[in-house]
């Protein structure tokens, strides 16, 4: 069987450490690991990076090359810091209302991150930022209208995506206004479809519109639609996402190590729910144990549930995956922090 047909191509991973553990090691070479997913604790300095990277994508079958990902959105979430450059939330952006320059900063940004051989940014962040006490979400939000989310969401995902790099629009159906961390518990929104039509989808469809690469779930609970399982595990909520809005690109879990569904579901209750909602990719950003209990539901999975996610996966893989060469500066060399251009954009929001 062709690498690329593996239902591990569906799990995502994340790892402790500067360099790659061998057991993972192991599972991206077999083709049992579809992507990888980067944090603060596996970045030092801009050599290590690109070695770390190198490595991973050295690992990867020729038939299914790695997808290397990353949160890299601007504010408090971005795992790649100085020298690199610092750019701002994308609350500021929404503020300054040009979208043109929400187009460069987006542009900018999968620069730095193509560089280094990364192939998915999971950002925008799209979700409506409608509770100022929201722990989460806040000034990772374009803003507090809909109509504006959705303005500054096309220009970003498309400036991001014609550079190289994989866009992910998230939260769906929109984590905006709860009023706790899905890291820590699971959060509850009592809004009916209607509200939901009239302020969190909007955003989602425009990013369906731009042609966006991919869309995270968000482990939040709406009762008035599903009253038991979270929007990740739940046929009714994602329903409106692959029926109502149509969108046939992959969507991936939020990680399932926070406690908002590791707390409520064991792992193959995690596998099976997922796919059964219509979930492509799952994500397991820390724990190897869990990791192997994912791969072990994903590889014990009726084929039937798997064709369609690994379909998805394989043409996102096309589009973006692998190792590239860099982007050539105008003198001819690869361009390199400390990105003088790229800071004077980011000051302008400061």
């Amino acid at each position: 069987m062709s690498s690329r047909w593996q239902p591990g191509q569906l799990l995502f991973a994340g790892f402790e450490g500067l360099e790659l553990p061998e057991d993972l090691a192991r599972l991206i070479a077999s083709g049992r690991v579809g992507g990888v997913v980067l944090f603060a604790r596996n970045v030092g300095d801009p050599d290590q990076v690109k070695s770390l990277n190198a490595a991973l994508h050295a690992c990867a079958p020729e038939d299914a090359p790695l997808l290397i990902a990353i949160d890299q959105e601007g504010g408090r979430i971005q795992r790649l810091r100085d020298p690199w450059t610092q750019w701002p939330p994308m609350q500021r952006l929404g503020e300054a209302d040009d979208l043109e320059l929400t187009a460069a900063v987006a542009r900018a940004l999968a620069l730095e991150l193509s560089n280094l051989g990364i192939g998915l940014d999971f950002a925008p962040c799209v979700d409506v930022d409608t509770n100022p006490a929201n722990p989460i979400i806040g000034d990772r939000s374009f803003g507090r209208e809909p109509t504006r989310v959705a303005a500054h969401a096309v220009p970003f995902i498309r400036a991001m995506q014609d550079a190289g790099v994989a866009a992910c629009a998230k939260h769906f159906p929109g984590h905006g206004d709860t009023a706790c961390d899905s890291h820590l518990v699971l959060p509850r929104l009592d809004h009916d479809l209607a509200r939901l039509h009239a302020v969190e989808l909007p955003p989602f469809a425009a990013a369906i519109e731009a042609g966006v690469a991919s869309i995270m779930t968000a482990h939040v609970l709406f009762p008035a639609l599903d009253a038991k399982r979270p929007a990740t595990l739940s046929p009714d909520v994602m329903a409106i996402l692959r029926e109502e809005l149509a969108y046939d690109g992959v969507v991936f879990s939020d990680d399932l190590e926070m406690k908002a569904v590791a707390d409520h579901h064991r792992p193959k209750a995690l596998v099976d729910g997922c796919l059964e909602a219509g979930v492509d990719s799952l994500l397991v950003c820390r724990d190897p144990g869990l990791r192997e209990e994912v791969l072990r539901g994903l590889e014990r999975a009726h084929d039937a549930k798997l064709e369609n996610p690994l379909r998805r996966m394989i043409e996102l893989k096309r589009r973006f995956a692998g190792l590239r060469e860099p982007f050539e500066g105008a003198a001819g060399d690869p361009l390199a922090p400390p990105y003088a251009d790229h800071r004077t954009l980011a000051n302008r929001f400061a």
